[in-house]
């Protein structure tokens, strides 16, 4: 049996809120679904379990440093069973009155990275944007 390549996703994005909103965004079950448009179960506290698209996303949350850090083990449902669990760190950092997200994403493996790799950008980037123009009051300088 031959072994499963695994692979590396990192993405850099800035949205327009406070990196502490942006991080709790994220770890509100409610926020976090009304943002991917599926349920989400979350929790901050370090061995829960973590579960987004109703189930299609399953995992742990291991660490987290409030407003700052996220760690969690993860898994597709396009994952082989014989691939291991991959590992989601994502950071928060403010950005003058952005918030700057740097995601790393490890032991994606190949037979789902491209899902993985456009599902950050197609199913959580582009709807967090479009959610934060919905949700936040608009400043003077937002295009």
């Amino acid at each position: 049996m031959g072994q499963t390549t695994l692979h590396t996703i990192c993405k850099t994005v800035v949205l327009p809120a406070p990196a502490a909103e942006l991080y709790e965004t994220y770890m509100d079950p409610q926020k976090h679904a009304e943002l991917i448009g599926a349920p989400v179960k979350i929790s901050e506290e370090a061995g829960s379990p973590f579960e987004a698209f109703g189930g299609l996303v399953t995992g742990t949350t291991l660490q987290v440093v409030r407003h700052r850090l996220i760690v969690q083990s993860w898994r597709s449902v396009n994952f082989a069973k014989t691939d291991p669990n991959s590992i989601l760190v994502l950071s928060f950092t403010p950005e003058d009155e952005d918030g700057r997200i740097d995601l790393v994403h490890v032991n994606v493996p190949s037979s789902d990275y491209q899902g993985v790799c456009g599902g950050w950008d197609s199913r959580y980037f582009a709807p967090w944007l479009e959610w934060l123009q919905q949700h936040r009051p608009s400043s003077g300088k937002r295009k």
